[in-house]
């Protein structure tokens, strides 16, 4: 399914069955006519195209809305540093699909008056930084794959700051005012975590740059809105009807103008008057028209919903679903970053972090909990990882398994037992195995389905040019 038809997309649901009547807008520009048709598909097109700036920004002012960072979550006011120091278990259900292989060390940049300098402390440890812009594109990753495990200054300023780079400092320009740093550090237990990651984190500092350097400098008291303590960002955006979403978008591009990419779609939403900076009020009279544009948040994030829950075969290998490539940089395939966002916002590009996500067996049916199964990797097949991999299984709801070791992920971090001739087999299922294959055992729910997910982080060339593929889930007769 190409994800840019959203013309297709508009006529499934009859949503230009009607004939198509002409609409006089009011624009910044004056009065203006247009078909309604067109009317329905350009702000269609503006909606999907504006996603990841409501989004987030819904994110950054639920995540920044406290005084001080908080001592074990990734929350901060912005322009701080926000740190999670402990490993998720079962009782996480803020979020799908949590991973047990890194802590998030996480910051909001608004650089619109000054940039911000982040200090990174030498480590051997396998981390990554990284930064995405205002529309969700990844436009800078500083870290182990990229810069090394020397110690570094990294100043991140505006796209339209004019001044002198400090020396030894790494400039990163953004292409937006709002940039959103997303930190990974390898975690490889929960002793590791509290103790040889934390002290990185401690070390790890961020400052504005008219403060760097100064001790006596005290980072401000974060604002706390209560308006925004109760966003949940994907089901609040869905909330939002079409003038009130869209004015967000015409808000948030004044200090994030989009790209000379995106000149096309600038030029369509001028033309009903959807400009940044300015109001934004789409309010016609005809009835029908009315209801298409009332219905169009929910349809749209009703297709998104459709095609998590029935991914497109054609795309599976041995049963999983591997996305290698069109994730975490868009260019101007806005309904791909739409959705992209929609199930995982802040997602890794391909060359730091694969995730093959498996709901299939080998016989093509749904994984059950009522079935055991195994993965068998031979020994040229092991995941090619750099840093290291990881398979991890969620329950129906997509959180992980509570189980009698506490574990939740199996991968290179652990004891595994391989066989003689280098290969590994990996027992997928509820009930304890027998004790020769425990270190190699992945507790699945009692009952129902589940999904499993490969992490490879830093993978090798093969995985990212499909030489290398995961091999089938195979249930146990």
């Amino acid at each position: 399914m190409k994800f840019n038809n959203l013309l297709f997309l508009f006529t499934l649901l009859g949503l230009f069955s009607c004939q198509s009547e002409t609409v006089t807008l009011q624009t910044a520009t004056g009065q203006t006519e247009i078909a309604s048709d067109e009317l329905l598909k350009i702000v269609g097109e503006a909606y999907v195209f504006g996603y990841p700036l409501v989004l987030m920004d819904l994110t950054k002012r639920v995540t920044t809305n406290i005084e001080k960072p908080h001592p074990v979550r990734p929350l901060a006011p912005v322009n701080q540093l926000g740190h999670f120091r402990k490993l998720p278990d079962h009782t996480l259900t803020a979020v799908v699909k949590p991973n047990v292989d890194t802590y998030y060390s996480i910051a909001w940049l608004d650089l619109a008056k000054d940039p911000q300098v982040l200090s990174m402390p030498a480590t051997e440890r396998y981390y990554l930084l990284q930064m995405l812009d205002a529309y969700s594109d990844v436009f800078a990753v500083p870290g182990t794959r990229t810069t090394g495990t020397d110690a570094q200054t990294i100043m991140i300023a505006g796209p339209n700051w004019k001044g002198e780079t400090p020396e030894d400092f790494n400039l990163i320009q953004a292409p937006t005012e709002m940039v959103w740093m997303l930190g990974r550090i390898q975690v490889n237990s929960a002793e590791d975590g509290a103790t040889v990651v934390k002290a990185i984190q401690d070390s790890m500092s961020l400052v504005p740059l008219s403060a760097y350097g100064k001790k006596d400098y005290t980072p401000p008291i974060g604002k706390v809105a209560p308006e925004n303590k109760d966003i949940v960002p994907v089901k609040t955006i869905q909330e939002l009807d079409v003038n009130t979403y869209l004015n967000r978008v015409a808000e948030l591009m004044v200090q994030n103008p989009p790209k000379a990419a995106d000149s096309a779609i600038v030029r369509k939403m001028a033309k009903i008057g959807l400009v940044a900076g300015q109001s934004f009020d789409l309010n016609p009279d005809d009835f029908v028209l009315k209801a298409k544009l009332k219905a169009l948040p929910s349809f749209i994030h009703k297709k998104m919903e459709d095609r998590r829950a029935n991914p497109d075969t054609s795309m599976l290998t041995n049963g999983w679903m591997f996305v290698k490539e069109g994730i975490g940089t868009y260019g101007t395939d806005y309904l791909r970053r739409a959705y992209i966002d929609f199930i995982a916002l802040g997602a890794c590009i391909p060359e730091d972090a694969v995730y093959p996500n498996c709901t299939l067996d080998a016989n093509g049916k749904p994984l059950d909990a009522k079935n055991s199964y195994t993965i068998h990797f031979e020994a040229n097949q092991i995941p090619p990882a750099r840093a290291f991999w990881s398979l991890t299984a969620y329950n129906a709801d997509e959180f992980l398994v509570e189980n009698e070791l506490n574990r939740f992920a199996l991968g290179d971090r652990d004891d595994l037992i391989y066989n003689k001739d280098g290969s590994l087999d990996l027992y997928i299922q509820s009930e304890s195995p027998s004790k020769e294959k425990l270190s190699n055992w992945l507790p699945i729910p009692k009952e129902g389905a589940f999904s499993l997910t490969l992490r490879i982080y830093w993978p090798k060339e093969e995985v990212l040019n499909g030489n290398w593929e995961v091999p089938f889930v195979v249930p146990v007769e």
